[in-house]
Parts: structure tokens; C-alpha cells; sequence
């Protein structure tokens, strides 16, 4: 079979053959004066024409299969690497590159194959180095040895690029179809330099080539390489090539999501605003609006480090952050993908309800908009009541969770206004707790009734005292209660300071009112930062927004002072 496919190729008998070659090839090497030289110059067509034969003719044939038809093939190809005048040849070079290719076995069979590969990896290292002989050649002609070194390589990348993409100038079709092994064996190839900026041509048309096969083509190695690469920043890929790895190999998305998020855990942010550029910077909100498989990816992270951090304030915070990127990068995609797609176990009209973002719409529409999301979750409960599943009230939950930001408009509602104050307390209270019985539902809902009254008397006067608020807040015994509900106490506490002139006068005396429910901090700084980034956005009247962002920058500053103090104590 193999000597029949040698016999069938436009390799004649008339033509010089491989010994022909190889017997230049020796007189080639020889010598470095300047008839060989000029005999190399003089044989290049006729050289590029047979190796193009070769290539032909191997090009579908395993490697023992050439080896036994073209048992002197391998001497020919190494002794004609290793000339620098074939190989400064870009067509010369190109051809003995294409023949190397053929001759690399994806998977080798036998220790032949193995061998084989082993030797052309070697050949390969070898073209895209210079050694001593070599290098004394190059400095006789003059030329550098870095321009000589990237040059070849170029001239690799270029051959393979080109076997990849064809000569077809159709932007729709412009991977032409390789087999499957045979886009292996360039990753293979490819695995040890992908960070070698003459490389990036071809690392980005093996990631982008499409394939319709079930399988990936692409080795392993090669894919963690990449990842590795763009995490280490030893790699710029364009936004395509890098959604195409995390689309091919699922290992480089997980680290991707855990590298941002370890990052924004250890950053030292001021403001939301750095955090959404962090987060817009990694390309994931992007990626996950393009591709909603990859939304559901970091979905279920998000789900997963929120339930086993236990709903702490920081991973919330960049929850809702990259939810704002997301729904940001969401609206520029065409054509417009259902949302179904990205929430498929979600009630849809609460996700179109929370998906307008409070600086959308007027400050006279939130009260409005607040009672819309209230019903609709409300009613969902309701169903999922009936039904006796937890999952679905887990659902509705987490994607208030994500939009947090009309939880933070609920809790400013709740200072001004009076008809609705109720749905807003058990918008807070499922955002808080879930997971309530009717009766402790109810039994909460009291409590927090008694606290608010308490707080509301106080709204409405100019003057307030510290005693005052330490009354309001122990009137409903909720500061003996669970974290859930210290911090539920806390935020109310802090909406009033934020949103009330009795409240802004108090401001300074904010630290010990926090420690008064159970929590000096927790998760106060993080809603410091949500207010201002969404005031910052929409306010609520120039005059008003300037009361509100002086007094958060004193809240601010009263918060850091006491941490400061508490690590000096520490230490």
C-alpha cells in the first residue's frame, strides 16, 4: 500500500530523485566557500519543485510507511535544515517545514515513530537556534543572529498559518478543514513557545480554527500552555482566541474566574469603579455575554463561593459588580441572545424587572418599580409553596443577590416612603433570610415593624440624639438574633444615617452605633462603596447627592480609622 502511494506520486524516474539530492546535500555542507554557495542558489527552484513532490506524495502516509518507501528521506530533510543558504530561503524553508509536519505522528505506534518525533522536534530546535558553525556563516555575511533566530521562526509560523487558513480570501469560510490529527500535531509542535511573540499568528489560527468535531483536536498541553500564558501576562491574544480556549478547554475558564476573584479579594479598592474595571479587563463579562454555556460556568462558581464563604459581604460585592459588567457587555452583543439562555430556571419576568438598572429610570419610578419586583417574587414563593421545592426559591433569591443594587434602592425607599414600607421590609427580609417557615416569617416581620417605626419617628426630626437611636434600635430585640438579621439592623441603620438630616449629624458617632447591634464593619463598607457607586451614577438632586456622598466619605473615614486602631491593638 505505501509503495503503491510512492509509485502513484509526480515523482518521476526522469527526475532527479532523493539520492540525487542528498548526494548535493553532502557537497552542500562540505564547504562554506563560495561555489557551493552559489551551486545551492542555482539548484533553489528545482529543490523547491522536488521537496514540493515529497510533500506530495507523504503528505497522506504514516511516518513508517515513508520511511520504508523513502528510507533516505530523513538524512535528506536533516542535511538540508542544516544548511543556512536552503533555509534563509523563505519557499525552501517553508517546503522542508511542510515535509517535517508530515512526517510528525500525532500518536506514535511504534518505536520508529517515537523516534521520528523525538528527531524532528530536535530539527525543529535546531532551525529556530544557531550554533557555532552556523553562527560563524551568519557573522560572515554580516547578518544578526536574533534577526536570523526570529526570522526562521516566522517563516514557521507563517508555513502552518498558511496550511490552516488556505489561499481562500472568504472571510465565512476561512479555516479550511484539516483532519483532526493533523491540527493535533501543530499543537503538539506548537506547546513549548507559545509565549514567543513570533508565534501568536499561529497560536491564534489553531484557537480560532472552527472544527465540527465532537472531540477536541487541540493536545492538552498546548491549551494549558495558553492558559497559562494570558494568566501570567507572557501572552496578548485577541478577545476571540482567548473566549475560543476558554470555549475548548473548560480548566482554562476555572482559572481565569479564580484569578479574578483572588484578585479582587486581595486588592485594596476604594471604589466600585476600580473593581468593575479589574472585572471588565479580564474579558469574562464579555465572554459570558457572547457565550451564555460560559455564563452558566460562572454562574455556578458564583453560586458555589457565595454558599461556602456564607453570603460574606466582599464576594457579594463582586457578584453584583460583575453582574453590572455582564449586563453592560450584554446589551452591545448582535444579534441579541434570549435571556432564557443565560437564566434558564428563573422566572423571566423578575429577571426583565431586576435587569433595569435604578440609574435607567427616574427616582419617582423606583417606589413603582420595587412594588413590581416585590409581586412578582411574592407570587413566586407562592407557587413554589405549593410545589414544596426549595430549589426554585433558591433561584429567585440568588438573582436578587446578583442585582443587588435595588436592594440598596430598597433600603433608601424605606426612608421616604410611607405606603409601601412594608413590601420593602420583606424585600429585605428574603434578601436577608430565604429560608423562613410562615411563622418565623411572621414573628421577623414584627420585629423589624417595631424597629422601623422606631426609626421612622426619627426620620422625621431635625434634631436626633445618640440615646435615641440605641432606643430605636433594641426595641425589637433583633440585635440578639442571628448574623442575618445583625446585619439587616446594621444596613437599616445606615440607610438613616445616609438618608436622613438627623442621621448625617450622627455620623461620627457611627462606629459605636454599629457595635451596638453586633458588627463594627461587616459588610457596612461594602454597601458604603454600592451607594456611592450607584449615586455616582443617578442621584437623587445635586444638593441632596452631596449630603449623602459627604457623609459616606465620613462613614468611610470612621470605619478605616477604627480598623487601623483594632491591627494596632492586634500587633
Amino acid at each position: 500500500m505505501a509503495c503503491g502511494m510512492a509509485k502513484g506520486t509526480s515523482i518521476s524516474a526522469s527526475s532527479p530523485g532523493i539520492e540525487y539530492w542528498l548526494n548535493k546535500a553532502v557537497e552542500w555542507g562540505q564547504t562554506t566557500t563560495f561555489q557551493p554557495q552559489q551551486d545551492v542558489c542555482l539548484h533553489l527552484p528545482k529543490l523547491q519543485e522536488f521537496l514540493k513532490q515529497i510533500y506530495g506524495a507523504i503528505q497522506h502516509m504514516s511516518t513508517t510507511s515513508v520511511l520504508k518507501s523513502f528510507p533516505l528521506i530523513g538524512q535528506l530533510l536533516g542535511r538540508l535544515c542544516w544548511n543556512p543558504f536552503v533555509v534563509a530561503d523563505e519557499d525552501s524553508q517553508q517546503n522542508l517545514l511542510q515535509c517535517l509536519w508530515s512526517l510528525y505522528s500525532t500518536e506514535p505506534e511504534n518505536a520508529v515513530e517515537l523516534k521520528a518525533n523525538e528527531w524532528i522536534r530536535s530539527l525543529l530546535r535546531s532551525l529556530t537556534g544557531v550554533d557555532q558553525e552556523i553562527g560563524r556563516l551568519i557573522q560572515t555575511l554580516h547578518y544578526p543572529e536574533e534577526e536570523y533566530h526570529s526570522k526562521l521562526l516566522k517563516n514557521m509560523v507563517s508555513t502552518l498559518v498558511k496550511e490552516l487558513q488556505g489561499n481562500q480570501c472568504n472571510r465565512a469560510s476561512l479555516f479550511i478543514k484539516l483532519p483532526p490529527e493533523r491540527l493535533r500535531s501543530f499543537s503538539v509542535l506548537c506547546s513549548p513557545i507559545v509565549t514567543l511573540i513570533e508565534v501568536l499568528p499561529l497560536v491564534e489560527a489553531l484557537l480560532t480554527c472552527r472544527e465540527d468535531n465532537v472531540d477536541e483536536a487541540l493536545c492538552t498541553e498546548f491549551l494549558e500552555s495558553v492558559s497559562t500564558g494570558i494568566l501570567q501576562k507572557n501572552i496578548s491574544l485577541s478577545d476571540n482566541a482567548v473566549m475560543s480556549l476558554w470555549l475548548r478547554y473548560l480548566p482554562s475558564l476555572e482559572q481565569a474566574i479564580l484569578h479574578l476573584t483572588e484578585t479582587l479579594i486581595t486588592h485594596s479598592w476604594t471604589s466600585l469603579l476600580q473593581v468593575e474595571v479589574i472585572i471588565r479587563d479580564s474579558l469574562l463579562p464579555k465572554a459570558a455575554a457572547c457565550h451564555p454555556s460560559l455564563f452558566r460556568v460562572l454562574d455556578h462558581f458564583f453560586r458555589t463561593i457565595l454558599l461556602e464563604s456564607d453570603g460574606h459581604p466582599k464576594i457579594i460585592t463582586i457578584i453584583q459588580a460583575f453582574t453590572r459588567c455582564f449586563v453592560q457587555a450584554l446589551l452591545r452583543v448582535q444579534p441579541q441572545i434570549p435571556l432564557k439562555l443565560y437564566f434558564p430556571t428563573v422566572n423571566q419576568s423578575l429577571v426583565m424587572a431586576l435587569l433595569v438598572h435604578p440609574s435607567d429610570m427616574p427616582s419617582a419610578a423606583w417606589s413603582q418599580h420595587l412594588i413590581s419586583i416585590f409581586q412578582i417574587l411574592k407570587r413566586n414563593l407562592q407557587d413554589e409553596e405549593d410545589t414544596e421545592t426549595s430549589a426554585s426559591i433558591f433561584e429567585s433569591w440568588f438573582l436578587l443577590v446578583r442585582f443587588g443594587d435595588w436592594v440598596n434602592v430598597a433600603l433608601q425607599q424605606l426612608m421616604t416612603a410611607n405606603d409601601i414600607s412594608e413590601m420593602l421590609l420583606w424585600l429585605l427580609i428574603f434578601y436577608y433570610k430565604p429560608h423562613m417557615e410562615n411563622q418565623q416569617e411572621s414573628n421577623l416581620m414584627e420585629h423589624m415593624k417595631s424597629v422601623y417605626n422606631q426609626v421612622k419617628i426619627l426620620i422625621n426630626k431635625t434634631s436626633v440624639t445618640f440615646e435615641e437611636v440605641q432606643t430605636a434600635l433594641v426595641s425589637g430585640n433583633l440585635y440578639k438574633e442571628q448574623s442575618h438579621f445583625k446585619d439587616l439592623i446594621s444596613h437599616l441603620l445606615l440607610s438613616f444615617l445616609l438618608f436622613s438630616t438627623g442621621g448625617h449629624r450622627l455620623a461620627k458617632e457611627s462606629v459605636q452605633l454599629f457595635t451596638l447591634v453586633g458588627t463594627a464593619t461587616g459588610g457596612i463598607s461594602e454597601m458604603l462603596a454600592a451607594t456611592a457607586h450607584r449615586l455616582k451614577n443617578k442621584g437623587c438632586g445635586a444638593s441632596e447627592d452631596d449630603k449623602v456622598q459627604s457623609t459616606i466619605e465620613l462613614l468611610q473615614q470612621q470605619l478605616h480609622e477604627t480598623q487601623s486602631e483594632n491591627m494596632q491593638y492586634i500587633y
